[in-house]
């Protein structure tokens, strides 16, 4: 694995490619050329693309099974439970799409039409896009390499007609690869509010989150917070709250504090959401035990990027 190095003075300097820390650098040649220097113009037509856009959240993760696809299928569902508020959930986890199945879409296809691709609409308030309705089958195995991985996102970010929407939900695979750096590259002109980090409460979890919050500070990406998922199960005959991934260093808590990042809230462990899908004809998650958590990380995520309470 090719890592960057140390004191890499990124493409734009001019620095680039003649620093002492570039020299081994498997392209250090080319940065020296200037050829990597110039702007992609894709990034002006994203950004001329999603004026319509009021605010861009990414969902982020460490690691994967920690909730984070869930996460961002009840974030965007929960945000359109308001009528008059436009919301898009964009899947741009390439090789392992599972959003539509967790909102319920499973064969729906991708339509095109003069101004783009249409997205898949859940309800009138929120569309949906997936690189899983372009599969002729949900068991298809997506094998790409960076650039092809880079031009889906390219095309998702510039070629959808999302309309007038008031929140773009986009939920990204696991870890630090192509798929992010591409996607905050492409959003950089576009005005990005910033990323919501999903863990759960052990410690192997939350060495990854340190790495992810590292990603964000290098790539100047603003975090919204952090919301510790499967904080707790509460047993739904006695209600007792019982710790199945025990906080052995303090969990989410003890790390934001450290870091100084946001707490968004605490999502308990909720045995009816894991097989359920999301979408208006359910109510996954509405449980008596479960809703106040939901509720209150959702809501407190809205109210930090919006300053309005919709919860």
């Amino acid at each position: 694995m090719e890592e960057v190095p140390q004191g890499c003075p990124g493409t734009g300097s001019a620095q680039a490619g003649r620093g002492a820390s570039c020299q081994g650098c498997p392209n250090q040649r080319l940065c020296a050329s200037g050829a990597g220097a110039a702007p992609d113009p894709a990034i002006e037509e994203i950004k001329e693309k999603l004026k319509t856009v009021k605010h861009k959240i990414l969902v982020l993760s460490g690691k994967g099974g920690v909730g984070k696809s869930t996460f961002s299928a009840h974030l965007a569902h929960g945000l359109a439970e308001d009528e008059n508020t436009q919301v898009a959930l964009l899947d741009i986890d390439i090789c392992g799409p599972s959003i539509p199945k967790m909102m319920g879409l499973e064969g729906e296809q991708v339509h095109q039409s003069g101004s783009g691709w249409s997205p898949v609409f859940l309800e009138d308030n929120l569309g949906v896009m997936s690189v899983g309705f372009l599969l002729s089958s949900p068991d298809d195995a997506v094998i790409w390499r960076g650039p092809k991985k880079n031009g889906m996102i390219k095309q998702f970010l510039r070629d959808v007609d999302w309309g007038e929407v008031d929140y773009l939900i986009v939920d990204t695979p696991p870890g630090t690869s192509d798929e992010h750096l591409s996607a905050v590259q492409y959003l950089s002109a576009a005005h990005v509010d910033g990323a919501v980090i999903i863990t759960t409460p052990q410690e192997v979890s939350l060495q990854d989150v340190r790495k992810e919050i590292s990603f964000c500070h290098k790539v100047k990406l603003p975090i919204i917070g952090v919301v510790e998922n499967m904080s707790v199960f509460v047993c739904p005959k006695c209600k007792k709250e019982s710790q199945i991934f025990p906080p052995t260093t303090g969990g989410a808590e003890v790390l934001c504090q450290d870091l100084k990042i946001p707490l968004l809230g605490k999502v308990p462990l909720d045995p009816h959401i894991a097989g359920a899908k999301v979408d208006a004809r359910t109510q996954t998650g509405r449980d008596e035990a479960c809703a106040p958590a939901w509720v209150g990380a959702l809501g407190q995520e809205v109210r930090v990027v919006t300053k309005d309470s919709l919860f």
